[in-house]
C-alpha cells in the first residue's frame, strides 16, 4: 500500500517545519525569540471571550452551514464603515480563512486548471491548491521593488487556456506590501481582459501604516461579479485559535456553490462565532491602537535590520511581516536551522521562517527569510540584535560549512 500522490507532494510548512529544532534548543536551555509565525501577542478582546462564556444553551447543536445570521449581519455592518455595502447573503462563514481559500479555489477552477499568484505568497496557498488539484502559476516580485505587482507584460506571460483566476493578498503575508488602488485597478482590468475571477486575501485589512488606507477589491464596481474575498478574524481580533473566517462575493453562483461546500462540512464553530459577533461591535479606536503598536514594532525592526549594509529591505506598509533579503547567504533554510541548532548569543537565539517555502519557483527565496514582528518592542529590539549577530557569525562560517558539506 502507498499513500496518495497528493499527500506525498504536499509541501511541508516553512513556518512550522523547524519546530523539532526549536524544541531541542529549549531543552538545551536556550531562550528563543519566535519571529517565525504570525501569532499576535496582543490580548484577544475581552468582549469576545465574555460572549463565549455567556453561552447557556443546554445543547451545543449544529449551526447553519453558512454561519450564524447575527455574525453575517455583523460583518456587513463592519464593512459598511468602509462604505462597502454587502448583504448577508453575500457572506458565508468558514472554518478560518484557510477554509475560505479552499472554497474559493474549489469554486473557480477544476482539476489541473490554473490560478496566477504573485510570489512570494502565503505558503498555505500551495497546500490548498494541491488539495483542490489545481496549479498555482507564480509571477515573480522582488525585494528591491518592495514586492509590488509586476508589470502587465509579466502577468500576460503567465496566462494560458487553463487560467481561471488571479489571486492577490494585500496587505501581504509574507512581504507586508500594500497594493495601491492603481495596482488593483490594473489587476481588475487584467481579469476583465482574460475573463478571470479575482480572488483577494484581505485578512490584514486593518493593518496599514503611515496613514495609508487599505483599498478592497470590493470597491471596484467593474469587477464586482468576479471578486471573491477571503477574510478572517484571526489577526483582526488576535483570535487565531477561534478558526472563524468568511468568504465574500456578490456573485450569486459563487455563493451558491460555496454553500454546497459548507453543507458538506456541516457548519462552522458556534461558540467562536458568538465571540466574533461581539468583537465586530468594537469601535475604530480598537483598530487605531493596534495599528499604532504594530507600526512602532515595524519601525524598530526595520531600523535595526537596515543598519546592517548586507540587508535588502523596503519598509513594509502593512500586515506584520517582512521578507528580509540577506546578501552573502545562499541557503536560508540552512541558516534558519543553524540558528536553532548551533548558535546562541547570551543564551538566546531566534526562529525565523525560510522564505523559499513562500515561493513556487524552484530555487527562489534562498537568500531570504520571513520575519513576523509579533513581539513587544523591547523583545523585538533584542531579537533583531541576536538575529544580526547570528547572521554575521553564519556568514563568517559559510566557507567552512560549504567545505564540510
Amino acid at each position: 500500500m502507498r499513500i496518495s500522490q497528493r499527500a506525498r507532494v504536499m509541501q511541508e510548512s516553512p513556518i512550522r517545519k523547524l519546530a523539532p529544532l526549536a524544541t531541542a534548543a529549549r531543552q538545551r536551555g536556550l531562550s528563543i525569540y519566535h519571529l517565525n509565525i504570525g501569532q499576535p501577542d496582543l490580548p484577544t478582546p475581552p468582549q469576545f471571550l465574555e460572549a463565549v462564556a455567556r453561552f447557556a444553551d443546554p445543547v451545543l447543536a449544529y449551526g447553519p452551514s453558512d454561519g450564524l445570521p447575527a455574525l453575517r449581519e455583523a460583518i456587513c455592518a463592519y464593512f459598511s464603515r468602509y462604505k462597502i455595502h454587502l448583504d448577508p447573503s453575500q457572506v458565508l462563514i468558514t472554518n478560518g480563512g484557510s477554509e475560505a481559500i479552499l472554497f474559493a479555489f474549489s469554486v473557480v477552477a477544476d482539476q489541473q486548471e490554473e490560478i496566477i499568484v504573485p510570489e512570494p505568497f502565503y505558503t498555505n496557498y500551495n497546500g490548498y491548491a494541491q488539495m483542490a488539484n489545481l496549479h498555482l502559476v507564480p509571477v515573480r516580485t522582488h525585494a528591491e521593488e518592495g514586492f509590488h505587482l509586476p508589470p502587465n507584460e509579466v502577468l500576460e506571460r503567465a496566462v494560458s487556456s487553463r487560467t481561471k483566476a488571479l489571486l492577490l493578498c494585500s496587505p501581504n503575508n509574507p512581504t507586508g506590501t500594500v497594493l495601491t488602488r492603481e495596482e488593483l485597478e490594473r489587476a481588475a482590468d487584467f481579469c476583465l481582459r482574460h475573463d478571470l475571477f479575482l480572488i483577494a486575501d484581505e485578512v490584514y485589512k486593518e493593518f496599514t501604516y503611515d496613514g495609508r488606507q487599505h483599498t478592497s477589491v470590493l470597491e471596484l464596481p467593474e469587477v464586482e461579479q468576479r471578486v471573491i474575498v477571503v477574510d478572517s478574524i484571526s489577526k483582526r481580533f488576535s483570535a487565531c485559535g477561534a478558526r472563524v473566517g468568511a468568504i465574500i462575493s456578490r456573485n450569486r453562483d459563487v455563493m451558491a456553490a460555496c454553500l454546497k461546500l459548507g453543507q458538506a462540512r456541516l457548519c462552522p464553530p458556534t461558540l467562536e462565532q458568538l465571540g466574533a459577533v461581539a468583537a465586530y461591535q468594537l469601535e475604530e479606536d480598537y483598530f487605531a491602537a493596534i495599528r499604532r503598536e504594530y507600526q512602532r514594532r515595524r519601525d524598530v525592526l526595520y531600523d535595526k535590520l537596515t543598519a546592517e549594509p548586507g540587508i535588502i529591505l523596503r519598509k513594509p506598509r502593512g500586515a506584520f511581516y517582512m521578507i528580509v533579503k540577506m546578501q552573502g547567504i545562499n541557503d536560508a533554510d540552512d541558516f534558519a536551522a543553524w540558528l536553532l541548532r548551533d548558535f546562541a548569543e547570551g543564551g538566546e537565539t531566534v526562529m525565523v521562517a525560510p522564505a523559499s517555502g513562500f515561493y513556487a519557483t524552484p530555487g527562489a527565496g534562498r537568500d531570504e527569510v520571513r520575519i513576523a514582528y509579533v513581539l513587544e518592542v523591547a523583545k523585538l529590539e533584542r531579537a533583531a540584535e541576536v538575529f544580526l549577530a547570528g547572521l554575521a557569525q553564519y556568514r563568517a562560517l559559510q566557507p567552512a560549512l560549504t567545505t564540510e558539506a
